[in-house]
C-alpha cells in the first residue's frame, strides 16, 4: 500500500509542477496562450479552475503524505525478521575453553 500511495505522490507532484509552469503571474498563463480554453470557460474561468486545480493537487500531496506516514509507521511497529548474520551469530556456541592471551616480554 506504501508503493501505491508513493507513486500517487509522485504524479500528484509532476501534474502540479506542470500546473504552476502553466501559469502567468501577470494574468495571461494559459487563458492567453491557448485560444480554446478562452472559447468554453473564458479566461476568468480558465484561471480560477487552474488556482483551483493548484490547490487541490497540493492538498492532496500533503494527503497522501500523512497517509503514506501512517503506513511507515504500521509496518515499523511489525516484528521484522532477523537477517541470516544475527542468527549465525545467536546459533554460534561459547568457547569452552578460552584461550589466554600470550605474555608479552617487560619493556624496558
Amino acid at each position: 500500500m506504501f508503493t501505491v500511495i508513493s507513486v500517487l505522490i509522485v504524479i500528484a507532484a509532476i501534474l502540479l509542477i506542470l500546473v504552476v509552469l502553466i501559469q502567468n503571474p501577470k494574468g495571461g498563463g494559459i487563458a492567453s496562450n491557448f485560444s480554446a480554453g478562452n472559447n468554453i470557460m473564458g479566461v476568468k474561468r480558465t484561471t480560477d479552475f487552474i488556482e483551483k486545480l493548484t490547490w487541490g493537487l497540493a492538498i492532496g500531496i500533503i494527503a497522501l503524505t500523512l497517509m503514506s506516514n501512517a503506513f511507515i509507521s504500521n509496518a515499523s511497529t511489525e516484528q521484522a525478521p532477523e537477517s541470516d548474520m544475527q542468527d549465525m551469530i545467536d546459533d554460534t556456541p561459547a568457547p569452552s575453553n578460552p584461550t589466554p592471551a600470550p605474555e608479552m616480554p617487560p619493556v624496558q
